[in-house]
């Protein structure tokens, strides 16, 4: 069994950052990849960042430069550092991890948003 919990989310005023973070649980294995998607009422779920075993990261569009994830191996922790945070930006995020063994999981998830 893989459990995700996402905590940090809140309210930020825009141009402000928050620091998600996503515990992971019950698992002996590596995963393939781990990652935050992010969806907004009425919109489809959209990939925010993800990174993978071997470190390389992929980032949406409108998050390159602004967004950074990373990982502690030995917390079993994701991170998402979100900088110059925009009302666009307002959403539910999830984690997400895959691996061969465990195919995909998700996170309940943790609302953010942006706004004066």
């Amino acid at each position: 069994q893989v459990q995700l919990v996402e905590s940090g989310g809140g309210l930020v005023q825009p141009g402000g950052s928050l620091r998600l973070s996503c515990a992971a649980s019950g698992s002996i294995f590596s995963f393939y990849r781990m990652g935050w998607y992010r969806q907004a009422p009425g919109k489809q779920r959209e990939l925010v960042a993800v990174i993978f075993s071997g470190g390389n990261t992929n980032y949406g569009d409108s998050m390159k430069g602004r967004f950074t994830i990373s990982r502690d191996n030995a917390r079993n922790t994701v991170y998402l550092q979100m900088n110059s945070l925009e009302p666009e930006d307002t959403a539910v995020y999830y984690c997400n991890s895959f691996s061969a063994l465990t195919g995909d999981y998700w996170g309940q998830g943790t609302q953010v948003t942006v706004s004066s």
